[in-house]
This record gives C-alpha cells, sequence and structure tokens, in this order.
C-alpha cells in the first residue's frame, strides 16, 4: 500500500527528470541574457564621451576666444573596449554550441574578457590619463590650458557591463557543464523517430501475416 505522497510509479522519476530539466534551461538562458546585456553595456558606453574639457586660453590668441576640443569616448580612450565586448557576445554563442570541458574553457575566456573591460575602463578615466590622451592625439588645437571632467555615468555603465561578463564568465565555468547544448534536441529526435518507425513496420508487418496487432 503506497501512501498518498508516494513517486514511486514509472512518471515520478520521469517527471522529476523533465523538471530538472527545465530548471536548467531556465538558468542557462538567464545567463545568456544577462551576459550578454554586459557585453551590449560594454559596446554602448564605449561610443559615448566619457570626459567633458574645458579650454582655457589658447596660445596666441587674446581674451581666451576659441572652442572647446572635443570630448572623446570611452572606445577612444580604451580601444580595447569594443573588441573585448564583441569577444564576450562571441563567447556566448560559443557556451551556446558548446558543452562539457568546452564550455568550462569559454567561461574562462569570457572572464578574461570581463576582467579586461574592467581594467581598460578603470584606466581610460585614472588619473591624467584623459589629458595624456588628448595631448597625444594633438586634440588641444593649441591650447594653453584646459581642464576637463569624468562624466561619471558611462565608466561606471562600462564597468557594471564587465562586472556581469565576469559573473557570467564564473558561472559558465562553474555550472556550464550542466546545462544542454544546442544539439541535444536533434541528437534525441532521430533516436524517437527511429523507435516510432520500427514500431509502425512492425505493426504492417503483422497485418500482412494475417496477425491482429490489436
Amino acid at each position: 500500500m503506497t501512501g498518498p505522497h508516494d513517486t514511486g510509479g514509472p512518471d515520478g522519476p520521469r517527471d522529476t527528470a523533465r523538471a530538472a530539466g527545465r530548471g536548467r534551461g531556465r538558468e542557462l538562458w538567464t545567463w545568456v541574457g544577462l551576459t550578454a546585456l554586459g557585453c551590449a553595456l560594454v559596446l554602448f558606453a564605449a561610443t559615448r564621451a566619457w570626459i567633458t574639457v574645458r579650454a582655457g586660453h589658447p596660445a596666441g590668441v587674446p581674451g581666451g576666444a576659441g572652442a572647446d576640443p572635443a570630448a572623446p569616448t570611452g572606445g577612444e580612450l580604451a580601444p580595447v573596449l569594443t573588441p573585448l565586448a564583441l569577444a564576450g557576445l562571441a563567447g556566448v554563442v560559443a557556451a551556446l554550441a558548446s558543452k562539457g570541458f568546452a564550455r568550462r574553457v569559454v567561461g574562462a575566456l569570457l572572464t578574461v574578457c570581463g576582467l579586461g573591460a574592467g581594467l581598460a575602463t578603470w584606466l581610460a578615466v585614472a588619473g591624467d590619463a584623459p589629458a595624456g590622451w588628448l595631448r597625444e592625439h594633438d586634440a588641444l588645437r593649441g591650447l594653453g590650458s584646459f581642464s576637463w571632467d569624468v562624466v561619471a555615468a558611462w565608466p561606471a555603465l562600462s564597468g557594471l557591463g564587465a562586472a556581469l561578463m565576469v559573473a557570467g564568465g564564473v558561472l559558465a565555468a562553474v555550472r556550464g557543464p550542466r546545462w544542454a547544448g544546442m544539439s541535444d534536441r536533434y541528437e534525441r529526435a532521430p533516436a524517437g523517430g527511429r523507435r516510432e518507425v520500427a514500431g509502425d513496420r512492425a505493426l504492417w508487418d503483422a497485418l500482412d501475416r494475417g496477425d491482429d496487432p490489436t
């Protein structure tokens, strides 16, 4: 006699496995969304101007006349940001297409990309880095003096994106092998199809012999 909560029937383990598979599927697609969002945040922030520049007195121009120099974008201050974010997006796709140990490797590479993006974000606005970029690229156009302010929102957004990339990479390296691969569904489908074909063939063979298959 079994109790009302007995799950020892044939469908119990199957339902448990099916529920576990759905849970892993949700985890996988949540990971995809958050990691891809992190890459997109870095890409978007890299297109924004990260500093504002205020000109002083241009050399040789009395009264301080002259336009302020153009402010560089995050991608100009840190040229590695865009390639790292694109590499992260490619890593998301690669993680979907791979499984097992290969997914751990992809996760490790994603982590490296996120760490690189975070470090590049910090170095881009640290110390006198903006002034060095302006001088190196001759953006001052003869200005005698100038000052700048960091537009904090864009480096912060890039840092957040980098943090999501790192978290996604670590999660893929640790839990990625448990997630199903894109090819798993297609690998299982033919097996079921072959069983159905075999059953149909057995049915027709029985009819040909004059047996009643029912």
